[in-house]
């Protein structure tokens, strides 16, 4: 385990020691974290010129280090940001709060910078939103990426990520109809083993295929995707009650 951990809207999601040691039972968990979701959506790339190419550790306490950011398929980050303010403005209006790791380009940090600022904020999820390329002119459709088990790193997100990742999938599938390409475990990237919360990434579709590159630049669509990942968030968090309630 990693030296600090909080009691946080993410660990009780969790259920872990902490939570029950408290007494409290599976629905007033659900409850308590509703009422305290607070939903992370790191739109990806957008990194400051210069700053992408640094290195940074590919979690805690390793000498093993990747690039910040690669920049992404092209036209990826602007994309991600799209479809990120979309989301955004769906769970705020279904009384969620909501932090985005970025709100332009030009970010200045790494993805263990992104993972801290939700960790910071306590939040119930981490949504990471991507957009996939690949040189295979037969690929497309949508996935989502949920880190794998790693002692010490992702050991204790591990199965609440792939949880969420599973709901977020099945949703965002039903949004759009795009292609069902799955939850993959992923153990080396950054984002995740930084995080202290429960996090997922969203391949939303391929931007090297041209259909799917035009769906997923247009408002239409996008839209579709916000509301697929709000859904999932929706059955991954709870509800939060009504303002006042």
């Amino acid at each position: 385990m990693r030296a600090v951990k909080v009691a946080c809207s993410g660990s009780l999601l969790r259920g872990g020691p902490w939570a029950h040691r408290q007494g409290y039972s599976g629905d007033i968990l659900a409850e308590i974290v509703a009422v305290a979701a607070l939903i992370c959506i790191d739109p990806g790339h957008g990194t400051a010129a210069g700053v992408g190419s640094q290195l940074e550790p590919i979690g805690p306490g390793t000498s093993v280090t990747r690039i910040r950011d690669g920049g992404g398929t092209a036209g990826e980050a602007a994309v991600a940001l799209a479809i990120a303010r979309r989301t955004a403005a769906l769970l705020r209006a279904q009384g969620y709060a909501v932090v985005l790791t970025r709100t332009a380009d030009g970010y200045r940090g790494g993805n263990a910078d992104r993972a801290r600022t939700c960790n910071r904020r306590h939040a119930a999820l981490m949504l990471r939103i991507h957009a996939d390329g690949s040189t295979d002119p037969s690929q497309h459709g949508a996935s989502t990426l949920v880190p794998a088990s790693r002692t010490g790193w992702t050991d204790d997100i591990y199965a609440a990520s792939g949880r969420a990742g599973r709901l977020v999938q099945a949703t965002l599938v039903a949004a759009t109809g795009a292609l069902d390409r799955g939850v993959v475990e992923r153990s080396d990237l950054t984002g995740f083993n930084w995080a202290d919360v429960p996090a997922v990434l969203v391949e939303t579709g391929f931007l090297t295929i041209p259909g799917e590159r035009a769906r997923l630049q247009s408002a239409s669509y996008q839209l579709r995707v916000a509301r697929g990942l709000a859904a999932g968030v929706r059955a991954f968090v709870g509800r939060p009650p009504p303002a006042g309630g």
